[in-house]
């Protein structure tokens, strides 16, 4: 007789245990990551750094994309209207920024959302976290 030996394929696979005192997952990081370069980096730079003028509108007082990754005002947003932001856009904040809503699902959104937080520091996470608790 002969046997028959299966082998299953197990690829590299990211975590899907949350990110050690953050509310997201290493996994939802490595997916955020890229949604994020395939939508957002256009105009928030690939590593979510922006332009430091980002508070001075342009000569149609238009402001430009804020940085993301902790060094603008992001941080002093709850999560609900971090994804709501991406789902209408920016208008409503003086930018130009286009909703999302029809292109990313809530799980897209969601991992864009941690993969910028990702590159806060734990300071500045911390402080985010006492806001969104609040709301």
């Amino acid at each position: 007789m002969f046997g028959i030996i299966l082998y299953a394929c197990v690829e590299d696979s990211v975590p899907e245990q949350p990110v050690p005192g953050r509310w997201y997952t290493a996994a939802q990081v490595s997916d955020g990551e890229s949604s994020y370069q395939g939508h957002c980096a256009v105009c928030h730079g690939a590593d979510g750094s922006a332009t430091a003028e980002w508070r001075t509108p342009d000569a149609n007082g238009v402001y430009p994309p804020p940085p993301l990754d902790g060094s603008a005002h992001t941080w002093h947003h709850p999560l609900d209207l971090l994804e709501q932001t991406i789902v209408d856009g920016g208008a409503k904040f003086g930018g130009v920024m286009p909703g999302f809503g029809t292109v990313l699902d809530r799980d897209e959104r969601r991992s864009i959302i941690a993969w910028c937080q990702s590159l806060w520091s734990n300071d500045i996470y911390e402080r985010w976290k006492a806001i969104d608790e609040r709301e």
